[in-house]
């Protein structure tokens, strides 16, 4: 069990020791930390307020200088621009409308201007920015109701405000800076229509998870983010700002029914004011600020702890998993001996056991497997034992009978084809030769057959293609089947019949089937033909030949390969009309060839 071991034991101890004084260090200085955080909350606040109004303030510059760049008499010389009739001073009207778009780009913030135009009583000389401007758009902006308003700005202290957007398809507000050009003319102006996306976007980047509000100086809304439904508090908050006249601040104030802490910044020039509201419910309270301590400096003594006990119980434990390493690749096959585990002390002792153990066992195996393969030369022996004495005892018994009714020259025909047999089969029975080789050798059987059965059957061999005859087949294979057909099958019919040996190849297979026309098998026997290894009681078939030749070829070859069985019994269909049974027996091993071949 995991809890008895050294290793957890050692870390059990001192992750106890060191957590007891953890508890105790937590929560002595449970206060110091509480106050220190809410400084640093308080401060980050602050910094963040700070922050986003530089970058308003950055922005705003920017801004101003545009437009007074592009209204100043050296930028751009509207008197070259004329009433913009002639090819040169449209050309000219180009190049300008560039010079802007480029000066629009050096500030950083071209996507956020939506136009910057400088335009007279009835058109628009040159204009750069996003939004798209109507033929008639210097008469609108000149008539909408806060022209005149932003034209008596002061150009160095210029408030921003949100108005309604002059021109086409143009549907949210925008922040204008409007000022008169100083030129040849006496009516004409520059003016630039800022985004408010520009202050949205920066507060969603910098966005920490409080509420923050950006308004005009009025008290208008430019941008916010996180500000809950308390709309209506926060609009009297950043009224309550506006009027303090203060540059910037920090308080606490309860907003929601909730403690909050407040930092606000307002930049005099531009009038923007940026307030930030804090939830205090997010500092945590004091309880899980104490549980938050005693769980940090918890986990950190464990750390400790884990740490010691590797480092105290380091010496234990490496030996102690390299013995449970081995074991574990013992008991997954590998009993090769591990030098490191033979230390000087107790556990190498132990190591020094297990190599020899693993040794031992590894020897054991070998052995096994030895006797194994002695197991399955000797059973092959045993069971082409069996066939050789059936097969001699069938081939002498024809030769008896032939003895007895011919009194001629058949015998030497028999004794010939007998002898090639014997000769052949004394070479050994379980080597591999070729399938012309096993044919020659059934032809030797059948011309002895024939001699005995007086021209009782035919014997045809078929194959798919001429190379198949080179391929390689267990000797001895396809005798007993051809033995089978005719005393199992023809034999018993009484009259002539046929047998066909066919041979073809099927997914680097090798199907070599053995063919009769004779009475079949009957269909109680063939489901358990192959599984029996003694004589079936009143059958004339050879049924020790047949199963062992099944059993014979799943030893060499593998269980997927055998023989295949496949029958019909004969029968009566009408009065005097016998039709032929048949019996297909099947040899399925894989296709080889000699080497070279």
């Amino acid at each position: 069990m995991r809890n008895k071991t050294i290793q957890f034991k050692i870390l059990t101890y001192n992750i106890c020791m060191i957590c007891l004084l953890g508890v105790i260090f937590s929560i002595s200085s449970y206060v110091t930390a509480y106050q220190k955080v809410v400084l640093i909350a308080e401060n980050s606040v602050d910094y963040h307020v700070r922050s986003i109004s530089s970058y308003y303030k950055e922005v705003y510059e920017k801004m101003v200088n545009l437009v007074l760049n592009c209204g100043e008499r050296d930028m751009v010389e509207l008197k070259a621009l004329g009433n913009m009739e002639t090819s040169a001073e449209k050309k000219k009207g180009l190049e300008y409308s560039q010079l802007v778009n480029n000066f629009c780009a050096i500030t950083g913030y071209d996507s956020y201007i939506s136009k910057l135009c400088i335009f007279g009583e009835s058109d628009i000389y040159i204009s750069a920015g996003n939004a798209y401007s109507s033929v008639d758009g210097a008469r609108i902006i000149r008539q909408a109701p806060w022209f005149e308003r932003e034209l008596g700005k002061d150009r160095y202290a210029y408030k921003l405000d949100l108005v309604d957007s002059p021109f086409y398809s143009e549907e949210e507000q925008l922040l204008p800076v409007v000022m008169k050009n100083g030129g040849y003319r006496t009516q004409d102006w520059t003016a630039l229509f800022l985004s408010p996306k520009l202050y949205q976007d920066k507060l969603t980047r910098d966005s920490n998870g409080n509420g923050v509000i950006v308004s005009t100086h009025e008290g208008k809304w430019i941008a916010s983010v996180e500000i809950g439904e308390q709309r209506d508090e926060y609009e009297q908050l950043i009224k309550e700002l506006l009027e303090n006249g203060t540059d910037e601040g920090q308080f606490e104030r309860v907003i929601g029914q909730r403690k909050c802490f407040v930092s606000y910044s307002q930049d005099k020039r531009s009038g923007i004011l940026v307030a930030e509201i804090m939830d205090m419910k997010s500092l945590k309270s004091d309880s899980m600020l104490l549980l938050q301590t005693v769980t940090l400096i918890f986990l950190a003594c464990a750390g400790l702890g884990i740490i010691l006990s590797y480092l105290f119980g380091n010496e234990v434990r490496k030996p102690i998993a390299r013995l449970v390493e081995h074991v574990a690749s013992m008991g997954e096959g590998s009993f090769s001996p591990d030098p490191a585990l033979e230390s000087p002390d107790e556990i190498g002792t132990i190591g020094k056991a297990i190599n020899a153990m693993g040794g031992e066992i590894e020897r054991l195996m070998e052995r096994r497997l030895e006797d194994e393969k002695e197991k399955s030369r000797l059973e092959i022996q045993m069971l082409q034992a069996q066939i050789n004495p059936h097969f001699l005892y069938n081939t002498l018994d024809s030769i008896k009978w032939i003895a007895l009714i011919q009194k001629n020259s058949g015998i030497v025909k028999a004794v010939t084809a007998l002898s090639k047999l014997m000769k052949n089969m004394a070479k050994g029975v379980d080597q591999r030769i070729t399938l012309k080789e096993e044919l020659d050798l059934v032809n030797d059987y059948v011309t002895i057959e024939k001699l005995k059965y007086a021209e009782m059957f035919d014997f045809q061999v078929e194959a798919q293609r001429e190379e198949l005859y080179e391929a390689r087949i267990v000797k001895l294979t396809l005798q007993p089947l051809v033995e089978n057909a005719i005393f199992s099958g023809i034999e018993p019919s009484g009259k002539s019949g046929t047998i066909k040996v066919n041979i073809r190849e099927e997914g680097r297979c090798l199907y070599v089937s053995v063919e009769d026309d004779g009475i079949g098998i009957a269909p109680e026997i063939l489901p358990t033909l192959l599984e029996h290894t003694e004589k079936l009681k009143g059958d004339r078939m050879s049924s020790i030949g047949i199963p062992n030749v099944n059993r014979r070829l799943k030893l060499i070859y593998g269980d997927e390969y055998g023989l295949l069985v496949e029958s019909r019994q004969g029968s009566l269909v009408e009065e005097q009309v016998w039709q032929r049974g048949f019996t297909k027996m099947t040899v399925k091993i894989p296709l080889e060839y000699n080497e070279g071949g």
